[in-house]
């Protein structure tokens, strides 16, 4: 029996990943069980040409299979449930890198977003913190035992994030408004750039963010590597007003260089610390 031309290709390592690439493009987000039915070779074989790919910057590996890089540009205006599936393992890395900065006993403020969903999951082990959130999702996230006083920001909902938009402060039943501040705010971005700095896709939300920013002693920046290189509408912040990024991988050399020009120390599950601050 003959085989085609193509069909030889495909099953040649390079052949098959360029037209899974191709495939996975195309079809915005795949699994693994489905790509090894599509191509005719093992599970594990899928595995390690996405692993090799998303290496690659191709694409991006999730739990159970891959998206593409466009899926990934539009995810920040997707909603949640749609984001929590994209990046999902870096997601629980970087949650379990931020947990280990947050202090019993300490405020900290925490934004809207998925990575941040997954750093209030990730806090179990804490105990007596009072959280100040616009994340909708995050109280129920927050296990009882690690939380003293759970405070949510106030204004409108925004369905797409379920986060509310609003200033970040409260008031006093006279109507004064309260004076507040954090030891720690954790804010998830939508993208981070050595000359944009950390920008997020609504102005609203970037607003809110830069005000948590402003009240934090410290501030520790939460963006996996999809998110690198890029600049979408808003800018919350340049590079220098955190005092922390925390990645799931190490940044391209630019954006390693400026990060540590601009004194960021930067966190990842196999390296840390470019240039250490004070806690």
């Amino acid at each position: 029996m003959s085989v085609g031309r193509d069909e030889r290709q495909r099953h040649l390592p390079a052949g098959r990943k360029a037209q899974l690439a191709a495939y996975v493009a195309e079809s915005g987000q795949v699994t693994v069980g489905e790509l090894a039915e599509r191509f005719g070779v093992s599970i594990d074989t899928v595995r390690r040409d996405l692993d090799q790919l998303a290496a690659e910057g191709i694409l991006v590996r999730t739990y159970g299979g891959a998206v593409s890089l466009s899926t990934v540009s539009r995810a920040t205006d997707r909603a949640v449930d749609q984001r929590l599936a994209v990046q999902e393992q870096e997601k629980e890395k970087i949650a379990a890198l931020a947990a280990s900065l947050v202090q019993d006993g300490s405020t900290i403020m925490i934004n809207g977003g998925t990575t941040t969903l997954a750093l209030a999951r990730s806090l179990g082990q804490h105990r007596d913190l009072t959280v100040a959130t616009n994340n909708l999702l995050v109280p129920g996230a927050l296990p009882p035992t690690a939380v003293r006083d759970i405070y949510i920001f106030g204004g409108a909902v925004r369905a797409l994030t379920l986060a509310t938009i609003g200033p970040v402060s409260f008031r006093a039943n006279t109507g004064a408004e309260l004076d507040i501040s954090c030891d720690l705010a954790l804010i998830g971005v939508g993208a981070v750039a050595a000359d944009a700095g950390y920008t997020t896709s609504n102005l609203a939300e970037a607003a809110m963010m830069q005000e948590m920013i402003s009240r934090a002693a410290r501030v520790a920046i939460l963006a996996d590597s999809s998110k690198f290189g890029r600049r979408l509408f808003a800018q919350v912040s340049e590079l220098g007003a955190a005092d922390y990024l925390i990645t799931d991988t190490a940044p391209p050399p630019d954006l390693r260089d400026a990060l540590k020009a601009s004194g960021v120390e930067l966190l990842t599950p196999t390296a840390k610390a470019l240039t250490p601050r004070q806690a």
